[in-house]
């Protein structure tokens, strides 16, 4: 008898595993560090809230995040990226996020963090919850280890994060459309709208009222 396939379960990282936006705990990081203004910081926060209600121009924000990058060593966003993980992320990780982690690990799932944030704000969440697979937007690096400004496409943000999570599908051996994925978003209509088993946690408003119309699972961590 042939093994059975595993199954996939995917998690958003913002106000779903992690209770807060990681951009907006980024720009306080860098503001109590002196190294952002409250300008900085509230331009974070009105991102944030364009992102809520899905009226975000993803890619024109990005170019613009990232340039603030640019030249900078890769390393160095990796080790900032841990000590800010521990201090200013750690304490908003959801209780309940942790247990379903571990459930679908019990059961034997793959089991992914599909998020629009970086592989640095995401992979210390990854490993403190011993998540396999991160997907996320990645950043092009010049061949001396240093950011260009410039993302690799697709972003991991609407279309482009179905698109990425395929991909995913396909390397780790998963269907899909079998597959279970978690977050909070309007924005993430698209993967919701791929998998089996949709789970809204924490939804924005948009979203909530997709999930009623439809009949999905509304979960509150």
């Amino acid at each position: 008898m042939a093994a059975m396939a595993r199954a996939g379960a995917l998690f958003d990282m913002d106000r779903t595993l992690v209770k807060k936006d990681t951009a907006g705990l980024y720009a306080r990081y860098q503001r109590d560090l002196g190294q952002a203004t409250l300008r900085d910081v509230l331009r974070v926060s009105w991102w944030m809230v364009q992102y809520t209600f899905g009226v975000i121009d993803a890619p024109r924000v990005a170019r613009q995040a990232l340039d603030y990058f640019r030249g900078k060593e890769e390393r160095e966003l990796i080790e900032s990226c841990e000590g800010w993980f521990r201090d200013y992320v750690l304490p908003h990780v959801q209780a309940a996020g942790r247990a379903a982690v571990e459930r679908h690990r019990a059961e034997g799932d793959l089991v992914a963090i599909v998020t629009g944030a970086t592989r640095y704000a995401a992979q210390p969440l990854a490993l403190e919850l011993g998540i396999e697979e991160v997907v996320c937007t990645e950043l092009e690096l010049d061949g001396h280890g240093r950011f260009t400004g410039q993302p690799i496409e697709p972003l991991c943000y609407g279309a482009g994060k179905l698109e990425r999570a395929k991909h995913l599908a396909e390397r780790q051996g998963f269907e899909l459309a079998d597959a279970t994925f978690y977050s909070d978003s309007i924005t993430d209509l698209p993967l919701l709208e791929a998998v089996r088993h949709p789970r809204v946690v924490n939804p924005d408003a948009r979203l909530r009222r997709v999930a009623r119309q439809r009949g999905w699972t509304i979960e509150e961590w």
